[in-house]
């Protein structure tokens, strides 16, 4: 029975999907079990069981290469190995390389795996070079909270599942590739130009050198995909070395003159783009598709252009299974899905084609059709839109496409000829200049959007299809009934009295009180060069829960507990804060003091008085109640401070959620206090890779001894507990809120050597 590579193409979409929502990945036995059920499906004579047993088998298909990476990582992650590598990408900023492991113990690793190691001393490195290094490696372990950019899942879609370090290198080859000779030749003629950064970015795809205003400044106006060379750099290409070669067609020989010339000078210069990107996933995928649509051109087919589009997908999906986790392939994918929806549905009229004095309306209606139908997606992905995008690539997307990228390619092909390199890179500056300068001066238009408006998104769109198939006229009452059945779905969604959430920071400590859309921060987490807990956690997870913070409390000086104050102030300028550091505009916080919030008590427990120093011992602990749930909050008091809590309170101590007191640390959650609080559940804050090993093996027993229910960040992610009238449960993200396979925790133990 034969099939169109259209209708295997749907199948393998179809098959690959379950990877984005899979909580974990079947088994041997079980995928013996599917081969066994598609070896009989295929017997059969119904053509949809026979269907349905080669998506079975394409399901198999993608699901090996993310078993086959799972394995390679818990490999790799147990001991330290020998293993010869290529470096593939330096990354200055943070100090570090990106290598691609070929072999370990002279047996070669296919496919290769990818990883992010230290830089090693002050070794020098290029990328093309070969070592011979002894590796200490880890399986990436994101941070994982709602609203957050989800570290773990971008890791394994793009194969680089590992960070850690060198013990010993060596050197194999120490010859730098033609892509880094190119890199520098072409930067000895840009280097000192003004927008040097944004044309690394665009030839090499290296965007470590953008400036954080530049890369603010793409995100405020919706432009940041231009400085990623994808699918639509890489189309450009093939179209520049397609008219090239239509240029010098007429000069050959008549029967020379064809079409397949042309079609083999695009792919060429693609090929060649895409190498100078460093072959990045996108690159390589719009590679794959650019090769499908040619294929399909040189056998002569003529195909629809969801034809097309299902065919490029399905190559790129079935070649690279894992893409399916990409943001970039999702993204990309939609807005072309949506430009032939837009076109098909959506048309310009007839006296608008064809004419240039009509090509801005033309732009313009090309732009509100990807602003429209891509924005439920960015939305999802992003937590925002930018409401200035329709104007702003309006005017630089013409620019840069038709304009910086061929003269960037030119600059390139010309490096043999200095003089006209170094004229068209000025050029390629200029024109970025031309395009910048309006970007600066539109107000900023970046739009946070919560959770809880995401479900406007369908409606707007439900709402544009009934504006263009008249729906509002011809079924009215049946449009307005699915407008208010979503509302009523959103209105009726069941929603706690409060809540308590301990955000996953890594080492530090960040709980969030909420209730109404209104919280009370215990904590900011940490800080480090560069950034904080609060700018790359906190914040964005306020952001999309649509929360306001009205307080804010620090237990004690220590930074990792007081690293995001700054950054919180900055986004929350109104909020109170407590504590007890002397520091002027502070309310105190030490014992006695007590407050009313909503329906919330908050009673301070300790310390005694206020404090000179502001160490583990002098933390702000408080009991946090709504008269029947109560929660004890310890910041970092140990054994000491936990006896004389234990002698002044006694039973009233009791609780029944205790955050674990200085994360596990073995000199605290001493026994005396465990028995007096006897709660429920008990939640630490820790990171997985922790340089002092927190928690403490011992201590995860003592609580487990004492009838406990053990919850921490590091294996958990965020944990929520939601308090009802009636009960009270515990969530966590990698259990409960976002169970995924690529969610879960790879390779070693915690306490693995």
């Amino acid at each position: 029975m034969s099939y169109s590579l259209s209708r295997l193409s749907l199948w393998m979409i179809i098959a690959a999907l379950p990877l984005c929502w899979l909580r974990a990945l079947p088994d041997t036995a079980a995928i013996q079990l599917l081969l066994g059920l598609t070896a009989l499906l295929l017997l059969t004579r119904q053509r949809w069981l026979r269907e349905a047993a080669l998506v079975l088998l394409l399901f198999i298909w993608a699901v090996i290469p993310a078993k086959t990476l799972l394995q390679q990582t818990a490999f790799l992650s147990g001991t330290p190995v020998e293993a010869v590598v290529g470096v593939e990408q330096l990354q200055p900023q943070s100090q570090r390389v990106k290598i691609r492991i070929e072999s370990v113990a002279e047996k070669r690793l296919f496919p290769p795996v990818y990883a992010l190691i230290a830089i090693p001393g002050t070794q020098t490195f290029c990328p093309g070079q070969h070592w011979r290094m002894k590796l200490r490696l880890r399986p990436v372990h994101a941070r994982l909270n709602e609203g957050g950019f989800d570290a773990q899942r971008f890791a394994l879609a793009v194969s680089t599942p590992l960070t850690g370090r060198a013990l010993t290198w060596q050197i194999v080859d120490s010859r730098c590739g033609w892509r880094e000779k190119v890199m520098q030749k072409s930067r000895d003629y840009f280097a000192a130009l003004p927008w040097h950064s944004v044309i690394l970015a665009l030839t090499f795809g290296e965007r470590s050198e953008l400036s954080s205003e530049t890369k603010a400044l793409l995100r405020e106006t919706g432009t940041a995909h231009l400085m990623a060379i994808s699918g639509m750099h890489i189309g450009l290409a093939a179209s520049v070395g397609w008219l090239i070669a239509r240029i010098f067609q007429p000069c050959f020989r008549a029967s020379w003159i064809e079409y397949r010339f042309p079609l083999f000078s695009g792919i060429a210069l693609a090929l060649i783009y895409c190498w100078l990107s460093g072959g990045s996933p996108p690159a390589l995928r719009a590679i794959v598709a650019l090769l499908s649509w040619s294929l399909l051109r040189l056998k002569g087919r003529n195909c629809s252009g969801w034809q097309v589009w299902r065919l490029c997908i399905g190559a790129i999906l079935f070649f690279d299974p894992l893409s399916i986790l990409s943001d970039s392939l999702w993204l990309s994918a939609v807005a072309v899905a949506g430009l032939l929806l837009w076109y098909q549905w959506f048309p310009l009229s007839g006296r608008f084609i064809g004419k240039k004095r009509w090509l801005p309306l033309q732009l313009l209606h090309l732009q509100t059709g990807l602003f429209l139908l891509l924005m439920p997606l960015q939305i999802f992905i992003f937590h925002g839109v930018s409401v200035s995008a329709l104007l702003a690539n309006l005017w630089a997307v013409p620019l840069v496409t038709l304009l910086t990228v061929p003269l960037i390619l030119g600059a390139v092909l010309s490096l043999p000829v200095a003089s006209l390199s170094q004229l068209l890179w000025w050029a390629a500056d200029r024109s970025l200049a031309l395009v910048f300068y309006p970007l600066r001066q539109l107000p900023d238009g970046w739009l946070t959007v919560s959770q809880q408006a995401l479900w406007l998104s369908p409606v707007c769109l439900l709402l544009l299809f009934a504006w263009r198939f008249h729906w509002w006229r011809s079924s009215p009452f049946t449009l307005a009934s699915l407008c208010l059945a979503l509302l009523c779905w959103r209105l009726h969604v069941r929603q706690p009295e409060w809540r308590m959430d301990m955000l996953d920071i890594g080492h530090g400590l960040a709980v969030v009180i909420s209730q109404r859309g209104n919280a009370v921060v215990y904590d900011t987490g940490n800080r480090w060069a560069g950034g904080d807990a609060a700018s790359s956690q906190i914040i964005p997870w306020l952001r999309w829960q649509g929360i306001s913070v009205q307080h804010i409390i620090l237990s004690h000086g220590h930074l990792d507990h007081i690293g995001g104050l700054e950054s919180l102030q900055q986004a929350f300028p109104a909020a109170k804060i407590h504590s007890d550091l002397g520091v002027s505009g502070h309310l105190p916080c030490y014992q006695g003091q007590n407050w009313r919030w909503q329906t919330l008590n908050f009673q301070v427990l300790w310390p005694e008085r206020p404090q000179k120093e502001h160490g583990n011992n002098q933390s702000c602990v408080i009991r946090v109640t709504d008269g029947k749930w109560r929660v004890l909050l310890t910041g970092d008091i140990e054994t000491p401070a936990e006896l004389q809590l234990v002698r002044r309170y006694g039973e009233a101590l009791r609780a029944e959620v205790l955050q674990v007191p200085h994360h596990g640390s073995g000199t605290s959650s001493s026994p005396p206090l465990l028995r007096r609080v006897a709660a429920r559940a008990a939640l630490a804050s820790a990171a997985r890779y922790s340089a002092w090993k927190l928690p403490a093996e011992r201590i995860i027993t003592r609580y487990l001894k004492n009838n406990y229910a053990w919850y921490d960040t590091a294996v958990e992610g965020q944990i929520s507990v939601e308090f009802s009238k009636d009960n009270w449960r515990v969530l966590s993200l990698r259990a409960q809120i976002m169970p995924r396979w690529y969610h879960q925790w790879f390779g070693v133990t915690r306490y693995s050597s």
